[in-house]
């Protein structure tokens, strides 16, 4: 069966990328589950010659269709579309993994998940209600990262660690008392991080290690992507001396 051009909506079983770049990320790393990728005829050099020998290897179709681009793309320098069946992985048990509750930006989602991979923190739980991580905005965000992490929706935190089974972790909230720098942290464990309004409920203060990050006065908290950047950097540091 063709796929019939058509603007995603949560629910859809199959999303795409919008881009010559996110599209080769998704053949790079996620071939199994493309279906079909367009190509707008101005699109040439190496980013044409990438996608169709990646095409060809994994027996993928392609075909040049800029009408696809008129329903799908309002950027006028998108020349390659990735069709893709939406996906739900299992978390591994015994690596780090970071939860998300109730997150509700799609571009924070995306920048989260790319801080994951530049951090080598691999497994993503998210707890719902949620912003779609299969909506176009956040598959672009996570400029590919999307393929590259396993991901997990539950519907509560409690049902998340009924699934890995009892670990340490790390609730992020402005009303903990330890400090981000001074924790020793366990692995593998979980960095936890509430909606980018509310934050996470005050229940968490008596659940596993609350941290703070500390900043100045001058501004009430940081913003969600960049405290789970710092979060992950401490958490990661060794790693990479």
């Amino acid at each position: 069966m063709g796929y019939t051009a058509r603007r995603y909506k949560k629910g859809n079983e199959e999303s795409y990328t919008l881009g010559t770049t996110l599209t080769i990320e998704l053949l790079k790393q996620k071939p199994e589950i493309c279906k079909q990728v367009y190509l707008h005829s101005d699109l040439s050099g190496l980013g044409l010659e990438t996608i169709i020998t990646l095409c060809n290897k994994n027996s993928i179709p392609y075909e040049v269709n800029n009408k696809v681009f008129n329903v799908l793309s309002q950027k006028e320098n998108c020349f390659a579309i990735g069709i893709f069946e939406v996906f739900q992985s299992e978390l591994v048990k015994k690596t780090d993994h970071v939860v998300l509750v109730n997150p509700s930006n799609n571009g924070n989602l995306g920048t989260i998940m790319r801080s994951m991979c530049g951090f080598g923190v691999k497994d993503l739980g998210i707890i719902t209600p949620s912003v779609d991580i299969f909506d176009p905005k956040t598959v672009r965000s996570s400029m590919g990262a999307i393929f590259d992490l396993r991901v997990k929706y539950y519907s509560s935190f409690d049902e998340y660690l009924e699934d890995v089974g009892a670990r340490p972790f790390y609730p992020f909230m402005l009303q903990a008392k330890s400090s981000l720098t001074d924790f020793p942290f366990e692995h593998p464990s979980t960095l936890v991080y509430g909606n980018e309004a509310s934050g996470l409920p005050r229940d968490f203060l008596e659940k596993g290690y609350p941290l703070i990050i500390n900043h100045s006065k001058e501004i009430d908290s940081l913003n969600l992507p960049i405290a789970v950047s710092i979060s992950l950097y401490e958490f990661t540091k060794k790693r990479f001396n």
